[in-house]
C-alpha cells in the first residue's frame, strides 16, 4: 500500500512498505532534465548528475562511493528528458547511511571548478562513445528531426559545443533554479514503515529551501515530418522512423502499449517475425513508444545491410498498412495483455523497480496508480479502442525518419519510402 506525505516546504514523500524483504530503495526525483534546457546549456542536467558524485563539504568522491560500497549497497543516478533521479538500494539496516549520503550530495555538493573541468572531459568521452554507437545515436537524431526547434528533441548528454559553454556559475545557477523543495519527490520502498522513513527524511529535508522563482515553462513540441541522414562509415544502416504518439496522461496510453506489443515490441510481434525470422534481413528490429507529460512518439528501429535497407523499409510499411487495414485479432489482444501485465508485475518484484515506478509517477503525474488499478486499465482495453488508435498512430502522411549509414551525404532517404 502506498502512502504519501507532503512536507511544509512542498517536498513529497511517497513510500511503500514491503515487510518480507531485506532491502530498502530510496530515490530523490528532481524535475529537471534536458527538456528544461536550451541550446546554450544543453546537457547541464546530466552534467549536474555527474557532479553530485564528485565530492561534498563532508565527503570526497571516493568517500561517497565507499560509504555505499562497504555496506554492499548500490548508488547510482540517471538523467532523462524530464527528470533526474539519484537512488540507492541497501539492506534495510543501512537505510540511515543511504539517506545520509543522498542528503549530503543534495545539500552539500562542492561543484569544485577543477572537478568540473575533469568531468567535462569524462562527459565528452561519453558523447564520443555514444557517437560510436549508431544503433543508439539514430534515436536521438530522429527525435531532433521530428521535434526540431524544441528542447524535447535535444540530446540528454548535450554536445561538445554546449558543454564548452558550461562553467561553475552557470551550473550553480541551474542547480539552484531546479533543485528545490517544490521540485523534489522522495520515494522509498522496502522493509521500512512509512512513519519511520518520513521522520528520518524530515530530519534532513525539512530545511530544503522553497524557490521564489518560477521554473521554465515547457513548450509542447509540434511533430515535424522530417527525414534526415547522417553519413557515417558503418557496417550496417541504422533506421529510426516514427509517428506522433500519446502523452503519459492520455486514455490511449495503455491501448498504445498493447498495440506496440503486437506490432513490434516483442519477439512474437509482427515486425520481428516478418523481418528477422521469416526474411532474415535484420538482427535487431523493434518498435517502442515514448510518452512524456504532454506528448509522445511511436518509433520503429531496424539495423540491416545497406543494400537491404529499402527491402526492410518496404516490409515495415507493408506491416503498417496491413495493421491499418485489418486491425489486430482478439487472440493478439489477449496475448498482448498477458505479456504487458506479466512484464509489469515482474518489474515490481524488486524494491528498486517499485521505487522508480512510484517516484516517477508522483513526479510527472502527481499521483500513483496501484498495481490493481494498472492491471484493471490494461484489462479494460477492448479491440475497438486498439484498432482506433492504429489509425491515430500510423498516419503515414505525417511521419519522419532518420538513417545513419555509409551513404552519400546527399542521399534523399525519402526515396526509401517510395
Amino acid at each position: 500500500m502506498f502512502q504519501k506525505e507532503t512536507l511544509t516546504n512542498g517536498i513529497r514523500i511517497v513510500t511503500e512498505e514491503i515487510p518480507y524483504v531485506n532491502s530498502v530503495s530510496i530515490g530523490l526525483w528532481i524535475k529537471a532534465g534536458s527538456r528544461y534546457e536550451n541550446i546554450e546549456n544543453n546537457g547541464i542536467s546530466h552534467f549536474i548528475e555527474h557532479m553530485l558524485f564528485k565530492g561534498t563539504q563532508n565527503r570526497t568522491a571516493k568517500d561517497i562511493a565507499n560509504s555505499i560500497d562497504k555496506i554492499g549497497g548500490q548508488l547510482n543516478a540517471f538523467t532523462s528528458k524530464e527528470c533526474t533521479c539519484f537512488y540507492a538500494k541497501v539492506l534495510d539496516t543501512h537505510f540511515d547511511t543511504a539517506l545520509d549520503v543522498l542528503a549530503d550530495m543534495f545539500f552539500n555538493s562542492n561543484f569544485d571548478w577543477e572537478e568540473i573541468e575533469k568531468e567535462r572531459g569524462v562527459v565528452l568521452e561519453e558523447i564520443n562513445m555514444y557517437e560510436d554507437s549508431p544503433e543508439d545515436l539514430v534515436h536521438d537524431i530522429f527525435s531532433q528531426a521530428v521535434w526540431s526547434g524544441n528542447s524535447l528533441g535535444m540530446p540528454i548528454l548535450g554536445t561538445g559545443e554546449s558543454l564548452a559553454n558550461l562553467n561553475r556559475e552557470k551550473i550553480v545557477q541551474y542547480f539552484n533554479k531546479y533543485y528545490h523543495s517544490q521540485n523534489l519527490v522522495i520515494s522509498v520502498v522496502g522493509n521500512i514503515k512509512h512513519i519511520t522513513a518520513a521522520d528520518k527524511i524530515k530530519a534532513y529535508f525539512e530545511k530544503a529551501s522553497q524557490s521564489n522563482k518560477s521554473t521554465s515553462q515547457i513548450v509542447m513540441p509540434s511533430f515535424v515530418s522530417e527525414y534526415t541522414l547522417k553519413s557515417k562509415v558503418t557496417e550496417q544502416a541504422h533506421l529510426c522512423m516514427g509517428f506522433k504518439g500519446v502523452d503519459l496522461k492520455s486514455k490511449l496510453f495503455y491501448p498504445m502499449l498493447l498495440l506496440n506489443n503486437v506490432f513490434g515490441g516483442a519477439m512474437s510481434s509482427r515486425l520481428f517475425q516478418k523481418i528477422r525470422e521469416d526474411r532474415g534481413l535484420a538482427y535487431s528490429v523493434f518498435s517502442y513508444p515514448s510518452s512524456f507529460e504532454d506528448c509522445g512518439l511511436f518509433s520503429i528501429y531496424a539495423g540491416s545491410k545497406p543494400d537491404n535497407l529499402k527491402s526492410v523499409v518496404k516490409l515495415i510499411m507493408e506491416e503498417i498498412n496491413s495493421i491499418k487495414d485489418k486491425g489486430i485479432t482478439e487472440e493478439e489482444l489477449y496475448d498482448s495483455k498477458e505479456q504487458l501485465k506479466g512484464s509489469y508485475i515482474l518489474g515490481l518484484e524488486s524494491t528498486s523497480g517499485r521505487m522508480i515506478s512510484i517516484g516517477k509517477s508522483e513526479l510527472l503525474l502527481k499521483r500513483i496508480y496501484s498495481p490493481v488499478e494498472i492491471l484493471e486499465k490494461i484489462d479494460k482495453v477492448d479491440i475497438e479502442i486498439v484498432n482506433d488508435i492504429i489509425k491515430h498512430i500510423f498516419d503515414t502522411d505525417n511521419m519522419g525518419a532518420a538513417v545513419i549509414g555509409s551513404m552519400d551525404k546527399d542521399t534523399d532517404i525519402r526515396e526509401l519510402f517510395k
